[in-house]
């Protein structure tokens, strides 16, 4: 009997430490700080970006709402009267110059702002916003099929105005894409607006079509669905990388560039974790995974050589000015889509 009785007080104990750890594994999870982050960073680099982030702040957890640069920067100004995102992290330095002038951004200086490129952070003393790499426009070009159709050469962005490309080239949306946006945007600073107008005039009449995405075009090039894709950097050097029978072309009167960045959303209710994010995005840990990717980073020790992307890529990017960019966007846009919208993909 007494056997008996001491089963069933172990059992009891081993009842009772099973429902303490359940209780205690419940309550860590609970613990864990959700924030929630509107990003553009593309979908095949978030989940490294998420899993860097977490494993040096394990008592924060990451939920993502990602789209095009466009259409996240339309849902933030859109959701101003009620904002859900406390970080935004990866969208284009443009974009959080037009939520800091709405007075939606919290001024803070990450820890290690010190060492983050001049040029790619808000230049107040607290910046609204801070840089993580740099993303330039590019050309692809599917080698298969203009050998087939016999299209000439490409060196530059008057080249594909050329007659024999009508109806072969696709780029992105500029209100849906930040590719698309620094394109428009750098034609019209280095060709001056009535020339750079003039310049996407003849551009539009070989357009196959305006994709609602920056990537999507070098995918269509390298499928060959469109000979060429106007695109940007990573997403050419990736494609190519993957197998792709492409050249990368970039345009020598110079190419258009933004700045992925973060910034913490004012109204926020987690304020020390968003913090936490934007202080280990501007980390050397940080900048490391974004070197995987990008050839040009807020921490320029972090670089590494990428093989199809040049080592001069810096030297080749168009003058920007980015208040100009930010200021005129919505006018900007308003007249491309007046003159160009009937080759929209639809959405």
């Amino acid at each position: 009997m007494r056997f008996a009785t001491a089963s069933r007080s172990r059992r009891s104990t081993f009842a009772v430490a099973a429902s303490l750890l359940l209780g205690f594994a419940s309550f860590a999870h609970a613990a864990k700080t959700e924030l929630l982050v509107y990003s553009a960073l593309e979908a095949d680099q978030i989940k490294a970006y998420k899993v860097g982030f977490e494993k040096t702040h394990p008592e924060i957890e990451l939920k993502f709402v990602r789209d095009s640069t466009g259409i996240i920067t339309a849902r933030l100004l859109a959701e101003k009267a009620n904002p859900q995102a406390d970080v935004i992290w990866g969208v284009a330095a443009t974009s959080l110059m037009l939520l800091d002038k709405q007075g939606m951004l919290a001024p803070y200086a990450p820890k290690n702002l010190s060492k983050v490129r001049s040029t790619m952070r808000d230049p107040a003393a607290t910046p609204t916003w801070v840089g993580m790499d740099l993303w330039s426009s590019a050309v692809c070009l599917n080698t298969v099929e203009a050998q087939k159709r016999k299209l000439p050469a490409v060196t530059s962005w008057a080249d594909l105005t050329k007659p024999e490309f009508k109806g072969t080239l696709t780029m992105p949306h500029p209100a849906s894409s930040g590719t698309g946006y620094l394109m428009v945007a750098a034609w019209l600073q280095m060709m001056g607006e009535d020339k750079g107008w003039a310049y996407m005039d003849a551009l539009h009449q070989n357009m196959g079509v305006y994709t609602h995405s920056g990537s999507k075009p070098c995918r269509q090039a390298g499928a060959g669905e469109f000979p060429v894709g106007l695109s940007f950097e990573y997403r050419a050097n990736k494609t190519k990388k993957d197998g792709a029978p492409i050249d990368i072309v970039f345009p020598k009167e110079g190419l258009g560039w933004d700045v992925e960045a973060t910034a913490i959303m004012k109204t926020s209710k987690k304020q020390d974790a968003a913090k936490a994010l934007a202080d280990w995005a501007v980390t050397p840990e940080a900048n490391q995974l974004y070197a995987a990717n990008f050839a040009i980073l807020a921490l320029p020790e972090a670089q590494e050589k990428h093989e199809f992307i040049p080592a001069d890529l810096e030297k080749r990017l168009a003058k920007n000015d980015f208040n100009w960019s930010a200021a005129n966007r919505d006018r900007i846009l308003a007249e491309w889509a007046r003159r160009y919208e009937s080759k929209a993909e639809k959405k």
